[in-house]
């Protein structure tokens, strides 16, 4: 089993609009709602390719019942979440039809309460137990402590359980202090924990600061990775525009499924890069497109060695 950490989970709201303009009214062409959070994002791309994931983290209100209820019979996942009284955020993406951008409204989440969060870490260890390999993903909502993730990852660490950290800001430089076996930062995010905007030099401070490999999101350009093993390059034949939301996600499941297989690192890096691309060309996040993913995964994914020690 495979376990996602959703702390600040979500109800994605994806409307489609013929042209997205500034201070106009909008004739919405498509709505599509469904549970939301990078790790339930994550979990159902894993249960896609055939893993058994167990999904955890906050739920609560009228959005936590609508979450809990889009989860119900998705196959290979199974709801863990963690009740709070607060009510679950709502993210909103608008996808401009004519450009294929997307914009992305994201509420801050609900308030967690001290005892909700020591329900939350008896729950995690719990589940520790059964899981091959545990994601910790995405914001933190008010309330939980900012160095939850370094908590959480030593937990993981001390069940030997390899742990995946997707985070941010303070949250992901305290998280970092602990550990991870793996973070998955953006250009963007890589930059502001390490303070270089150069992607390998800033990858290689961030394994110094305690990741054990770094894999570096770079938008079109594809995937970064500095491990142990080397270092290497991965990136889609060409810039595939649509919905990108998730895609990173994706990428996530992506590292997640190879590393429980035994993959190798290019090849992990392959079907990461093949599903973000996919993800791209899907109507909403958590899914992919599966006849694209395949067809990337079999000869469109350029893996390349990078030169020098990791």
């Amino acid at each position: 089993m495979i376990l996602t950490v959703t702390l600040n989970t979500a109800l994605d709201i994806t409307y489609r609009v013929p042209g997205l303009r500034p201070h106009a009214s909008h004739r919405v062409t498509e709505v599509t709602e469904r549970p939301g959070g990078k790790g339930l994002n994550v979990a159902r791309v894993l249960a896609a390719l055939g893993h058994e994931v167990t999904v955890t983290g906050f739920a609560g209100g009228t959005t936590g019942g609508v979450v809990r209820a889009g989860l119900t019979g998705v196959p290979g996942v199974t709801d863990a979440l963690v009740r709070v009284t607060g009510a679950t955020r709502r993210t909103v993406a608008v996808v401009d039809d004519r450009t294929g951008d997307t914009t992305q409204l994201n509420e801050p989440g609900p308030a967690v309460a001290p005892a909700e969060w020591n329900a939350f870490q008896e729950a995690y260890a719990d589940l520790l137990t059964g899981a091959a390999a545990v994601a910790l993903c995405g914001s933190l909502p008010p309330g939980v402590p900012v160095g939850a993730y370094a908590g959480l990852v030593r937990a993981a660490r001390a069940a030997g359980v390899p742990v995946l950290l997707d985070t941010s800001g303070e949250p992901l430089r305290r998280g970092l202090a602990a550990r991870p076996d793996l973070i998955k930062p953006n250009a963007d995010e890589l930059a502001e924990l390490t303070g270089s905007h150069e992607p390998l030099r800033a990858a290689q401070a961030a394994r110094r600061r305690g990741a054990g490999s770094v894999v570096a999101s770079l938008g079109a350009e594809g995937l970064l990775a500095v491990t142990p093993e080397g270092r290497w390059r991965a990136a889609p034949p060409a810039q595939v525009r649509g919905n990108p939301t998730g895609a990173g996600d994706s990428a996530v499941a992506g590292l997640l499924s190879g590393l429980v297989e035994h993959l190798s690192w290019p090849d992990r890096l392959a079907r990461a890069v093949a599903l973000s691309a996919a993800t791209v060309l899907a109507p909403v996040a958590g899914e992919f497109d599966r006849a694209a993913y395949e067809e990337l995964l079999g000869r469109g994914v350029a893996v390349t060695a990078e030169a020098g020690a990791a």
